[in-house]
């Protein structure tokens, strides 16, 4: 058991049978009596967000976990397959899971699998992926009213908003939390 004091974003616990991840942590202490901690986190089974409220003292129970890099190899239509970089078990993700960063995979990719109780619950990308440009707009001299920037198509189908001067045929940097591009490599 773990104090709800203990609580900060990442730390991941069981709640009435859920697993849920700490998306964001508040601490409140108002004049008298104890202070409340509100949570905001993310169950990992079916990936419903929860606001929960405990007063300071409460206990949540801790969780084991077990982490494991992993090597990015393919996906099919239901499910994503990767490589353990130590083991060369090629563990299955279900593509539920992986929704909404299958454009930051590219084969090779190197990402942190978390397990429980030896079922993948959740994962973790790089801070940032180097993808090639194969569509780019041509910039047009002088069309800086709305901004220097333009939508490129990256190699995994992605669309990333770029400054006018990156061109097809050129890899870019993007941060995986943002999906925001950092620089050209």
């Amino acid at each position: 058991m773990i104090d709800v004091n203990e609580l900060r974003k990442g730390v991941t616990f069981e709640l009435e049978g859920n697993l849920l991840k700490v998306l964001e942590y508040e601490h409140n202490k108002t004049g008298r009596g104890n202070a409340n901690i509100k949570v905001k986190a993310r169950n990992l089974r079916t990936g419903a967000i929860v606001e929960r409220t405990f007063n300071s003292g409460n206990k949540v129970q801790d969780v084991q976990l077990d982490f494991h890099n992993v090597q990015y190899l393919y996906h099919d239509a239901d499910f994503y397959h990767f490589m353990d970089t130590v083991t060369y078990e090629q563990p299955v993700v279900n593509a539920e899971l992986m929704k909404d960063v299958e454009v930051y995979l590219k084969e090779g990719t190197e990402v942190k699998l978390t397990y429980y109780n030896n079922e993948i619950i959740d994962f973790e990308l790089p801070l940032s992926v180097d993808l090639k440009v194969i569509q780019a707009d041509v910039a047009v001299r002088g069309d800086t009213a709305t901004g220097v920037s333009k939508q490129v198509t990256v190699e995994t189908g992605g669309r990333v908003s770029v400054p006018n001067f990156i061109s097809e045929g050129d890899t870019i940097r993007v941060n995986t939390a943002t999906g925001e591009y950092v620089t050209r490599v």
